[in-house]
Formats: C-alpha cells, structure tokens, sequence
C-alpha cells in the first residue's frame, strides 16, 4: 500500500529558540471548551450504543456544538443567574439501521441528551444543570455519500482534509498548559472560589515569560471586595510557585498577572455564580479553541479543523490530528528533544485512511550534518509513521477510551 511518507531537514530555527513565542489555552470552562468536551461527550456515547447493539461505531458526527450566553447578576455572597444559557446540539448520526429488512430505530437524541448533561454534572459543581441549562438536540440521518465510507471494506476518509502536530512542547507550551491544570485541579481544594472558566496567555521574549490568567471567580465563596482581592494575591502566589516548578533548573524568568481587567476603583470584578462565563457575555462554539493537543499556538503549524465530537473512525479532521501529535512525539523521543518535528497528514476523501494522500515529516536540528543525518531521520520517521498507518485502529481506541485529549 503506498503511504506516500516524506521526510526532509528543515533549515529553520525551532521555535522554543526563536526570540518571541505565544502560547494560549482556553481552560476547560471557557464556552469554546464547554461546547469542545460536550461535543467528545456525545460522540463517545453514541460509539458506546453502536458498540453495543451492532459490533462497531456507525457513522456520526457531533462537532457543531453551539452555547448562547444567558444572563446572571454575580455579587458578593452569592447571585443569581437570571436566563439560563442555551446549549444546541447540533450533528449527523445514523439514526436507524435496516435489520432483516425491518428499520431499527436508534435513541440518538436521548443519548446524546443524557451524555452531554452527565459531562456538564461532573465537571461544572457551580452550575445546576436542571435550571441553569436549556438544553436541546437537533441531531439529523447523515447524508449517503458520508455513510457509506463505513461500508466499504476497510474504512475509507470521510474528507479530503488534512491534520497537524508537532513535537517537543517548548517551556511555553508547557508553562500554559500546566498552568490551567493546576488552577482547575489541584488548587481547587485550597481555593474553591476560583471557578472552571480558566484562560492562560503566555508571551515569552527571550528567557522572559509573562503568563496572563483570567480566572472566573465564584461569587458564593467571596464575601466582599476585600476577600476578592486577597483571593487574587493568593492565585498569583499559589500560579508562582506552580510556575517555578515547572520551569525547575531552566533559564526562565516569569511573571504571573491575574485578571488584569478588573478596575478596584470602578467596583468592576471578574466575578460569577457559576464560574463559567457562558452565564452572560460569553457564546461558545466547538473547535474555536484549542487544538487536540490541548493548546492555541499561533507560531506552530496548526489545522483549522475542530476535533472534538468528529467520529473516530473515517473523519480524518479528528483522526489525522490526533495521529500527527502521536507520530510527532515519538519521533522526537527518536531524534532528541533538540529537534523541532513537524507532521502534516493529508487524506482524499473515499480513499483508505491508512493510505494518506502525503505524510509530510519536517525536521528542524539546526546545525546538524544534514547529509550525515537525514538518512537516519528518514529512516527512524518513516518507520514510525509507516506503523501508526498499519495501526490506526489503536488511534481510534486512544479516542473513545479518553486517552488522548481532543482539545
């Protein structure tokens, strides 16, 4: 089977050398994240239920999630939400199977219902999804010429499109990513007032790093003005020391600001009920953040393509990104973490996944002996990516089982 691997060495200096770099992550409350990990939701659930009644998934795709704001009145001690926000559910699905010549209908919507209100429960514990939420699903039969990849022998690419990863995570990377988990993981136990809605913004010039954090803060567990400004001296400590952890023995200065758009004097606070900015101002839509491997990076290569809620099995926008991240990372633990890896995966619409139209490997080590070198790049890439193409199936496993991130 022609796999069509290129492998070249770029002449090119790896971002983390460059002078400036900018890096940003939408955390996991952010409307776009929200609409991102209920569209996964969805998706893996409705895997689940074809797995069950059939064998295998049928062909689906939820990634069209869309939040419209509400409205609430956040003060201190505790407000209200005033219009819940409104979550659409918007996709394809097979939503009825022919079964010895009798059509088996399939509960879709309910399921999908059911998945997104589950995802919402567990990860937002300041939003009552029974009154806070209007929640509606407008799931429709796919069109035949998408289904029908699903019944040709092998599974066969659903678009003609393509996927992107890249590989080591730079300290930037790293720092912004590592940041929002920390605020949304671990610190939640000293500081239950900082709420889901986390945005970090890294801008590094030279060895210096400024990270900007907007945190949703929930009104509930502020009493007043003055416990919210002492909650922002302590998220900007406690963001700090988690910094320096992860910098360790680098040469790295940084900086932490925090919710730099609050104004003391005009009583104007980054303040919630839920601590979720979708409760009034904020609208959400699936694949406008992050990319699959978790982050925003505007000086790497990176695909327009949303993967969350794309079905894990013939829609390359989610298959070939998340492959290309794979194949990037092991080819860095490969070659060394000196070495900037670029992967670019194209498909062609009806044709095998495992036979991508070009599978572009970029390798930038400045100052390597290219002639001495490249033979062992090529070779050591297009091992690795020959193997991730004959194994594609484990990439779908990785995404249902909720082992690689979507966004």
């Amino acid at each position: 089977m022609a796999k069509h691997i290129y492998v070249e060495g770029i002449d090119e200096l790896p971002v983390p050398n460059r002078k400036v770099e900018i890096v940003e992550r939408k955390g996991i409350g952010h409307p776009d994240s929200v609409s991102d990990g209920i569209a996964e939701s969805v998706s893996r659930a409705l895997c689940k239920m074809y797995v069950k009644e059939f064998g295998h998934v049928l062909h689906h795709n939820t990634d069209e999630t869309q939040i419209a704001a509400g409205r609430a009145h956040p003060k201190f001690g505790g407000g209200t939400i005033i219009d819940p926000s409104y979550i659409l559910l918007v996709g394809r699905a097979t939503t009825e199977v022919e079964v010895e010549k009798e059509l088996k209908y399939l509960p879709c919507k309910p399921v999908a219902l059911r998945a997104a209100k589950e995802y919402l429960d567990k990860t937002f514990p300041n939003l009552d999804v029974s009154s806070e939420v209007i929640m509606d699903a407008r799931i429709g039969l796919g069109s035949d010429d998408l289904t029908g990849v699903y019944k040709a022998s092998g599974y066969h690419a659903n678009d003609t499109s393509f996927g992107v990863g890249y590989a080591p995570f730079s300290i930037t990377d790293r720092l912004t990513l590592e940041t929002e988990e920390f605020i949304n993981g671990p610190l939640k136990k000293k500081m239950p007032e900082t709420g889901q809605d986390v945005k970090v913004m890294a801008s590094r010039i030279g060895k210096d790093v400024t990270l900007t954090v907007a945190c949703a803060m929930v009104d509930k567990y502020l009493s007043d003005a003055d416990a919210y400004k002492s909650a922002m001296v302590q998220l900007k400590d406690e963001v700090t020391d988690n910094a320096l952890k992860i910098i360790g023995n680098e040469d790295i200065n940084v900086n932490v600001d925090v919710n730099t758009g609050d104004d003391y004097s005009r009583n104007v606070y980054y303040l919630t009920v839920t601590g979720m900015s979708q409760e009034m101002g904020d609208d959400g839509s699936v694949g406008r953040g992050n990319r699959c491997n978790g982050l925003i990076t505007p000086y790497r290569p990176m695909s327009m393509e949303a993967t969350s809620g794309k079905n894990p099995i013939t829609h390359i926008g989610k298959i070939y990104n998340v492959m290309s991240k794979l194949v990037a990372e092991e080819i860095s633990k490969e070659i060394g973490p000196e070495a900037e890896i670029r992967v670019r995966l194209l498909s062609q619409i009806g044709k095998p996944i495992s036979q991508p139209l070009n599978a572009s490997i970029q390798v930038l080590a400045p100052g390597a002996d290219e002639q001495k070198e490249i033979s062992k790049w090529k070779s050591d890439a297009e091992g690795i990516m020959e193997h991730w193409l004959d194994n594609i199936d484990k990439v779908t496993e990785l995404i249902t089982t909720g082992k690689v991130r979507t966004f």
